[in-house]
């Protein structure tokens, strides 16, 4: 019955929306439908193949068995894993307690702290002071090398901060009152209500570190078995890219490694999704804006 008392111009409007917004997601699913698909084609047929692709051609393995019977491959895995859980995890703690803190009202050197926060997101080092600084410490070839030069966001640390700045100020008020200490309170008040821009804030450093191979390729030249699933995939890409310029015979099946490479990389990330998908809107939409 609502949709009937609406005026033509909300009709038109929502017709329009809903148009726009189905156009949109089909841009945004359909890169990765082709790839799924291009991976359980057969490799001639694919190459060959112009135009959008709706289902496989034909039905081959070959691709994912040639990503699947390199022995690095599973080493990467259980490296990723790693530096997801550990470097997430210490990510969260760091980035808490560094949002906690410049949400303080109280504390004097808040703007100072701000202003030295965000200058270092506009000017760097670069990379060979990184590095030199990485290897002065003693980090490199060490998995800590991939860990605790990025332990704070700084992106992340704002938006945590500004979610805290949204807690009623009455809350911690109460809560002092009642003898809590600041452990407490950010344990007990802070992080539960927040809970929604901590997931999102979770969610970007954990696909931060699964998508990570740059720093491994820097920090890590003596430590191949400390590799990350993403340089062991760059590998194989290029090494198939490399022997299907050589020998054209298995140029087809090079290309579709392509595909199979793009999927088991993607396809585990991708998983976590569904789980934080409620938080994710509210969660930036929090930590976004303040009353």
């Amino acid at each position: 019955m609502g949709f009937l008392r609406r005026s033509p111009g909300e009709l038109v409007f929502e017709v329009f929306n809903t148009v726009l917004i189905g156009f949109i997601s089909l841009v945004c699913i359909y890169p990765m439908l082709h790839v799924l698909l291009a991976s359980f084609s057969e490799p001639l047929r694919i190459m060959n193949h112009q135009g959008p692709l709706l289902r496989p051609l034909g039905f081959s393995l070959e691709g994912y068995r040639v990503v699947f019977n390199t022995p690095s491959l599973f080493t990467g895995y259980r490296n990723t894993i790693f530096y997801v859980v550990i470097g997430s995890s210490l990510n969260m703690v760091m980035t808490t307690l560094g949002a906690y803190t410049l949400a303080q009202r109280d504390f004097l050197p808040k703007k100072f702290c701000m202003l030295f926060i965000v200058f270092t997101m506009y000017f760097t080092g670069g990379i060979i002071p990184n590095f030199l600084l990485v290897r002065n410490l003693g980090m490199l070839n060490t998995r800590w090398a991939l860990i605790i030069p990025g332990a704070i966001g700084t992106w992340n640390m704002l938006v945590l901060r500004t979610a805290f700045l949204a807690v009623p100020r009455a809350m911690e008020d109460a809560a002092r009152i009642d003898g809590a200490n600041d452990l407490v309170i950010l344990i007990r008040i802070m992080v539960p209500v927040s809970r929604a821009t901590m997931a999102v804030v979770l969610l970007f450093y954990a696909v931060g570190h699964w998508n990570a191979w740059f720093n491994a390729m820097i920090y890590l030249p003596r430590a191949r078995d400390l590799y990350p699933l993403q340089l062991f995939l760059r590998e194989i890409l290029i090494s198939n890219s490399e022997v299907s310029g050589a020998d054209t015979s298995i140029d087809f099946v090079g290309e579709l490694v392509k595909y199979s490479t793009t999927i088991v990389s993607t396809v585990p990330i991708l998983c976590l999704y569904p789980f934080l998908q409620r938080y994710f809107v509210k969660g930036v939409m929090m930590g976004s804006v303040k009353e």
